[in-house]
């Protein structure tokens, strides 16, 4: 079973089995200025993530249940390969912190829900797309030109493990001319649910989780701007942090977050997938949205709940 809609659910799905805990990584919310130290350990954190749940894909399903699931040689091998980079990627990370006198994080311990293969690779193409999001969105950040090009190489590279298992998936492998720029806290609230426990010695990072926000399992399976879509809110009210009564659920861009009103449901919100302006970045591929009751900006104080993950189809 391939379609737009897919990998969506099933993140969704996985994350909903797994709840998440604002305490799963040691966190300092009133940091000072984020380092690059900080930045690298962030980023080993969705490495190691990442690792892990590849190796427990390949250790849970063989070359034959891929094919049977509809993912043929080379697939599999392929697989390995984007395994293997993870882990390099976590071996790389681990020594250039150690290099500047910085302890690096370990290792978590999971709970990815592997169900099936189909889920296990919609997953996959969920995570390959945010951790392309959170790379660069750090990249502004980091100060020395080293590390840049450093975290820019691994970039590209999650960004080709995308294209490749978006296309096994039927999905375009890029949707869009531009890719989405996520925030520290953002990510986090999307890798969060996935994270049981961390080990008490790992250095605390400048990140916090928001309230999770997924789209409706009933939503259609091909989204494009135009369609109607809801987003759950797990039970929890949602409250503008300025105090205005009106939510919007705002599409975060690169060249800016795009705004649309979202109407209150029974479990949620009801919205339409807006279209960005002319000259703007397209609404299309995987989108992030939060809910906010600010339809200027978005930041983490003005930000009510999400990211919730939404693969939009190019209109």
């Amino acid at each position: 079973m391939k379609s737009t809609i897919l990998s969506v659910a099933a993140f969704a799905a996985v994350a909903a089995a797994a709840p998440a805990k604002n305490n799963l990584l040691a966190v300092r919310q009133s940091a000072p200025a984020i380092t690059d130290g900080d930045i690298l350990n962030y980023a080993l954190t969705l490495e190691h993530l990442e690792d892990k749940f590849y190796r427990e894909v390949l250790d849970k399903f063989s070359e034959s249940d891929f094919e049977g699931a509809g993912f043929p040689a080379p697939f599999y091998a392929n697989l390995k390969t984007v395994s293997k980079d993870e882990g390099t990627h976590v071996s790389f990370l681990t020594a250039a912190l150690k290099a500047a006198g910085v302890t690096p994080v370990e290792e978590c311990t999971y709970d990815f829900g592997l169900t099936s293969v189909n889920m296990s690779i919609a997953t996959a193409s969920v995570l390959e797309g945010v951790g392309v999001s959170a790379y660069l969105g750090a990249a502004a950040d980091i100060m020395s030109k080293n590390y840049l090009t450093a975290a820019g190489s691994i970039l590209t590279v999650e960004s080709r493990h995308s294209a490749y298992i978006r296309d096994a998936l039927a999905q375009s492998p890029f949707p869009s001319p531009f890719d989405v720029p996520l925030k520290y806290n953002e990510v986090y609230t999307l890798a969060a649910p996935f994270i049981k426990s961390c080990p008490s010695t790992n250095p605390p990072l400048p990140v916090k989780a928001f309230p999770m926000l997924t789209a409706s399992p009933n939503n259609p399976k091909t989204v494009t701007s135009g369609t109607k879509i809801t987003l759950l809110t797990d039970g929890y009210t949602v409250k503008a942090a300025d105090g205005q009564s009106q939510i919007y659920a705002a599409f975060i861009t690169v060249t800016g977050p795009v705004f649309t009103e979202a109407t209150p449901v029974e479990g949620g919100f009801s919205l339409t997938v807006p279209t960005a302006d002319e000259g703007k970045a397209p609404i299309a591929g995987q989108m992030y949205i939060v809910l906010t009751g600010c339809n200027t900006v978005v930041t983490d104080e003005t930000t009510a709940a999400g990211p919730a993950v939404v693969e939009v189809t190019p209109s």
